[in-house]
């Protein structure tokens, strides 16, 4: 206690100031609480994604799983505030006209009041603008692409796995680092493809490499022949594959029957899952260096978390599975602490409340990116695994800072230059 005479009247004033401040605070959240309501006495939460193409192994039903998983640990009765908790999927075929068709449906015929998941970048911009246009909700794990909260983002979304700024600031820079410094990119034919190729080709260079040159493929493809055979002849130190799921497992196939794989030549995958490199096996993944938000094996909770999903799911989770666990279960403990699922008070009391919940820790920003760290990875070599499923060195944690683009870059008209 301080016993000045001439500090111990403000203080007590001020303590009495705060005091007040509080209960009035608290005074206003019980009666909006009270007059909030949830909309048509349900909170429906939909899944949708993709359930049977290039992405399937790293999404598809592990995120429905996942999602069905954070409502249960959310709420054993599947309930909130004492409404019943809802959940609905589709596949949106990696289609922009039938994601954005489905989340219509879903809002306009369902009621559905929050989409999560959106593997995919041009479905998940489709679902952006449905959910922006009708007052809903939308959290993306599986989307790499950096305009989801930079040029194209909106209020009603939250991009909150990874981006591709986060995969090149992490892999690119520790590549480069080492010394290899002429990059040859392959790059998919769509924009989260392009994104990744523009974001890792940017670090390159800022960290005093250069890109020699590029290729682009459709999507998917299964023949990487002749792209390979152009990145060898560039002779560049990293050939980097701007692409995923299984144009990734068979771009890294079709490099190891080249010869490209533990050659002079280093194979970099912008974005890997866990899933691909269990697909791949250690033998041919191994000393591939990537980044990812979410590791199994990286502690206690992630551990436990993980092994719980492996009981339902049968395969250990990716980045994009847990980030549907996260995103919904912090989604209802918003639903929950606002007393509505109106988009508004979710989003706001998101973007005010630190997160950890024992997968991820960080905060939502003003343009809807979950900051959080990220991982620097290298496939272990099979005789460095102790089990299945354990796949990785972590080779360096990239703090929250330094895995999300700078806010002073940032084109999202959300944030106040």
């Amino acid at each position: 206690m301080d016993r000045n005479p001439g500090k111990g009247r403000p203080i007590a004033a001020a303590t009495k100031l705060a005091v007040a401040r509080c209960a009035f605070a608290v005074g206003i959240l019980g009666t909006a609480a009270a007059q909030a309501a949830i909309t048509d006495d349900v909170v429906k939460i939909g899944v949708l994604t993709d359930m049977s193409g290039t992405y399937a192994d790293f999404t598809g039903q592990g995120a429905v799983i996942a999602a069905r998983m954070a409502i249960q640990d959310f709420s054993g009765d599947r309930t909130v505030l004492g409404k019943k908790i809802e959940l609905v999927s589709a596949d949106h075929q990696n289609k922009a006209d039938v994601g954005a068709e489905r989340a219509r449906s879903w809002i306009d015929r369902d009621k559905v009041d929050v989409i999560t998941e959106l593997v995919t970048t041009n479905v998940a911009l489709a679902v952006m603008d449905v959910v922006a246009q009708k007052g809903k909700v939308a959290l993306i794990s599986g989307s790499a692409s950096l305009p989801i909260t930079n040029e194209r983002c909106n209020a009603n979304t939250v991009h909150w796995v990874y981006d591709s700024y986060g995969l090149a600031a992490g892999t690119a820079k520790a590549v480069v680092g080492s010394g290899k410094k002429n990059w040859y990119f392959i790059a998919a034919d769509y924009a989260a493809g392009a994104a990744m190729m523009d974001g890792a080709a940017k670090v390159v260079v800022a960290s005093g490499g250069k890109v020699v040159g590029s290729s682009k493929h459709p999507f998917p493809s299964s023949d990487f022949s002749s792209f390979l055979l152009s990145a060898q002849a560039s002779k560049a130190d990293v050939i980097a594959l701007a692409n995923g799921g299984q144009d990734t497992i068979t771009a890294i196939k079709q490099a190891a029957e080249f010869g490209i794989i533990g050659s002079a030549q280093t194979l970099v995958p912008i974005v890997l899952f866990i899933n691909d490199v269990h697909a791949l096996g250690l033998q041919t993944a191994q000393g591939l260096t990537l980044t990812e938000g979410f590791y199994w094996n990286r502690d206690d909770k992630t551990r436990a978390w993980s092994r719980r999903f492996y009981e339902h799911a049968g395969t250990m989770p990716s980045m994009a599975h847990a980030g549907v666990y996260s995103s919904v279960l912090n989604y209802l403990r918003a639903v929950e602490k606002t007393g509505s699922d109106e988009a508004g008070a979710v989003m706001q009391y998101l973007k005010s409340t630190p997160i950890d919940d024992g997968l991820f820790k960080g905060e939502i920003r003003a343009d809807g990116k979950f900051a959080h760290e990220m991982l620097l990875l290298e496939v272990k070599k099979p005789a460095e695994s102790a089990e299945q499923w354990d796949y990785y060195h972590v080779r360096a944690v990239i703090p929250a800072a330094d895995s999300a683009l700078p806010l002073a870059q940032s084109k999202c008209p959300l944030v106040r230059q």
